[in-house]
């Protein structure tokens, strides 16, 4: 595996580097040698945020964490990200029986009272109405939503508008 280090706001030490690279590098047992791990470390508001994006080949693993240690929050996505791994690890195996990225014999096996069963407990059925963002970001808020899903006038694709933690908006933009 393959690890990329970036940073917004701040300088990142050789120290700091390594220390990612290290216990990064730990879940490399998971994955093939071609897969690539993104971090990205910001200063924000005092606090440094550490965000962790593992693409395996159609399977994204993310873990994000807001500190004031940085070495800390390192550990706290490490582990974030190795509990996933191990809580999907069977639906993971039926997905990608023959997918060759991730190395599911090394994944460890997470306990039974662990496990979740993932249901759809409530089900809604939308009437896409033409808009623009502009008009699906109004209508997001006047619902009192954190997301919204729309027909794009310009694009006349299914998109979704949603609510950042930073108070800004996001656009999801389909393609097939």
């Amino acid at each position: 595996m393959r690890i990329i280090i970036s940073s917004k706001n701040m300088n990142v030490s050789d120290h700091l580097k390594q220390t990612i690279e290290s216990k990064l590098g730990r879940l490399g047992k998971y994955f093939s040698s071609d897969i690539v791990a993104n971090v990205t470390l910001t200063l924000e508001k005092g606090r440094q945020k550490i965000e962790a994006t593992i693409n395996a080949k159609g399977t994204i693993f993310r873990a994000e964490e807001t500190t004031n240690d940085v070495y800390n929050g390192i550990d706290r996505v490490v582990e974030k990200l190795s509990s996933q791994m191990s809580r999907f690890k069977t639906k993971l195996q039926r997905k990608h029986k023959d997918n060759k990225a991730i190395k599911f014999a090394d994944i460890p096996d997470v306990a039974d009272e662990e496990l979740e069963e993932l249901q759809v407990v409530r089900t809604k059925t939308l009437d896409l109405m033409p808009m623009s963002v502009d008009e699906a970001i109004m209508q997001m808020e006047l619902l009192g939503h954190t997301f919204f899903v729309f027909l794009d006038t310009e694009c006349q694709m299914v998109n979704v508008v949603y609510k950042r933690k930073d108070d800004k908006y996001g656009l999801l933009e389909t393609r097939y």
